[in-house]
């Protein structure tokens, strides 16, 4: 009998892509939690009771919550709601830093596993036409903070200081961690 495989609790196609990149069998099962910031809660606490809640939605042996959202002025920027919020948002970030902030949460067995990445992000300055283009490539729609780090996002970023995978959406090397610590090291291609 093999192991149960990793339910993931998310619909981000990034997430399951670096999952499967590694040959981590996965299996998506989408929670339904709702994504809205109690008052006086931390951006941080945020995304943690985030990953946390999507994690303990999804029925399974082994299940991994994530939740992104990007930080500037201690504001939480999450995914816009149509292209004139996505060029707002993303003529905060022109010119300047942010965080990027990403927890993720493994219930393993009834146990959960957490640990988060805090990414900072430095823009590029930009003119409102070009980051009008880079809307109308339709890629920032489903993004934390508009903009997607893989793609044609990153003619927009100057540097990053931290982990990349932690900005796609889903830290590696903290997602091995905890399933090692939950018994289940990684193994090159097993």
């Amino acid at each position: 009998m093999g192991e149960a495989p990793l339910i993931l609790a998310s619909k981000s196609p990034r997430r399951r892509q670096l999952l499967e990149m590694l040959g981590i069998p996965v299996v998506v099962s989408v929670s339904d939690v709702q994504e809205i910031p109690l008052p006086r809660e931390t951006p941080s606490d945020y995304s943690r009771r985030l990953a946390r809640d999507k994690a303990r939605a999804v029925p399974g042996e082994f299940v991994l919550g994530a939740d992104t959202i990007v930080v500037i002025d201690d504001k939480i920027l999450e995914k816009p709601v149509d292209p004139a919020d996505a060029v707002r948002m993303l003529s905060r970030l022109a010119g300047r830093r942010h965080d990027v902030v990403t927890s993720i949460c493994l219930v393993a067995r009834g146990i959960e596993y957490m640990a988060q990445d805090v990414t900072a992000v430095y823009f590029r300055p930009a003119t409102t036409a070009v980051l009008e283009a880079y809307v109308a490539t339709n890629e920032p729609m489903d993004k934390a903070g508009a903009y997607g780090i893989q793609g044609f996002g990153a003619a927009l970023v100057e540097r990053i200081e931290g982990d990349f995978f932690g900005v796609m959406g889903l830290p590696v090397r903290l997602v091995l961690d905890l399933l090692a610590e939950a018994g289940r090291p990684y193994r090159f291609g097993a």
